[in-house]
């Protein structure tokens, strides 16, 4: 049997049913994941040193085993052990080797039974990424779809335990993925029951009081029966933290988009005068008529870089504070203008006053995103008019440049 001929023919197909068949919910069990698998089951091929008809057989397998995803996800083994055996069919492959590649697609089923050496090499390929670094990456994408297919049965915590029965069930099968595999496995196992105690010990933990000031005059309200056992959602801590971070995040963003737009007509400006300064002006006693707008355009170009400029000149602060300013929660540690200037063991006495009060820790991350806000706003009023004097600018010029031409014409 001639199975580098049968290799070829089954590359081009399995890379024609993944071009033909499409599933954006597909994010792990799509071709990456099986292009892994194969090199997987390929580098276990060669440590056992595979003859030909077997390496043929776990290749094939490797392919086919998740193809059945696109098809039927709820039993994808066996439509994909059927699609193997249909294309075998199809190319006069022995029985034997027909029977081979389906049982070691069959045998990937959970829990995994393998029953020989090949099936043994695509049990241990397929779950490869168990015992490798990036499993934290992988069973997110495995988590999302699950979410996509199985909704109800995928929520973090859920997933979180399913998965750790999973590591504690498991066994690679292979004595190559047991030396090579079991110790990162391990370690992965350790980091996802430590994040399971984690988030049990969170949950659980009584949730301290924020004192909220009153306005002057105003006297808090009577405590009401069972007022002090507040549920944890009632302290919506995480939801406050991630705004900070969302808002951070966005004026950061529209920061670098000033600053792009900027850029731009610095850029745009500055090409248009060095044409002005280095062909028309010299031209200027050939073609007195263009004077007047060619000082236009100049004008124009210049107070529009200006404004451009000042859009993107940094102003930093003095950099210093004082203990005073610690104990009036005057201050932002949270921005470099602030402490710049201070020695490390003044800022990091500020921030350990920050971190032990929280009403100055969210007082700090206030101030930092008004002070965004507040610089944004300052850019983008300049670059409001910066680009407003450059497009009614260019407007007036060119007419100015058609308006001279027209009359000298005449």
């Amino acid at each position: 049997m001639d199975y580098s001929f049968l290799t070829g023919r089954l590359l081009e197909k399995v890379d024609a049913f993944f071009q033909s068949h499409r599933d954006e919910r597909l994010v792990y069990h799509n071709r990456s994941h099986t292009e892994g698998v194969v090199s997987a089951a390929m580098l276990m091929a060669d440590h056992y040193k595979l003859s030909e008809r077997d390496r043929f057989v776990v290749n094939t397998a490797a392919w086919f085993h998740d193809l059945g995803y696109y098809v039927e996800p709820s039993d994808h083994e066996r439509r994909g052990a059927e699609m193997a055996a249909d294309f075998l069919k199809e190319n006069n492959a022995p029985e034997e080797d027909i029977a081979a590649v389906h049982g070691c697609i069959l045998a990937t089923r959970m829990p995994q039974n393998p029953g020989n050496l090949l099936e043994q090499i695509v049990c241990d390929a397929d779950l490869f990424h168990l015992g490798k670094e990036e499993f934290p990456e992988k069973s997110k994408l495995m988590r999302k779809e699950c979410t996509f297919f199985f909704a109800k049965n995928c929520d973090k915590e859920a997933w979180r335990n399913k998965t750790i029965k999973l590591f504690q069930t498991h066994q690679y099968h292979t004595e190559y993925a047991r030396t090579h595999l079991a110790e990162k496995k391990q370690a992965n196992l350790k980091k996802l029951i430590a994040k399971a105690e984690a988030a049990k010990a969170e949950a659980t933990a009584p949730v301290e009081e924020m004192p909220v000031p009153l306005p002057p005059g105003m006297v808090p309200p009577a405590a009401t029966k069972g007022e002090g056992k507040k549920d944890k959602s009632d302290r919506p801590d995480r939801g406050i933290e991630t705004m900070f971070r969302i808002s951070s995040n966005n004026h950061q963003r529209l920061s670098d988009m000033a600053d792009n737009k900027a850029h731009i007509m610095i850029t745009t400006t500055s090409i248009i005068i060095s044409v002005l300064l280095s062909v028309l002006l010299r031209k200027l006693e050939e073609y007195p008529h263009l004077t007047i707008p060619a000082i236009l355009l100049l004008f124009v170009c210049v107070v529009t870089m200006v404004f451009s400029i000042l859009a993107t000149r940094p102003t930093i602060p003095p950099g210093t504070f004082t203990e005073e300013d610690i104990k009036e929660r005057k201050v932002n540690l949270l921005f470099f203008g602030n402490f710049y200037q201070m020695s490390l063991q003044e800022y990091a006495k500020g921030m350990e006053a920050v971190m032990g009060d929280r009403a100055f820790l969210y007082g700090s991350l206030i101030r930092d995103i008004y002070s965004q806000g507040v610089v944004l706003g300052r850019k983008y009023k300049l670059l409001r008019v910066g680009y407003n004097v450059f497009m009614f600018g260019i407007v007036v010029s060119v007419l100015a440049f058609v308006v001279a031409s027209v009359l000298v014409a005449r």
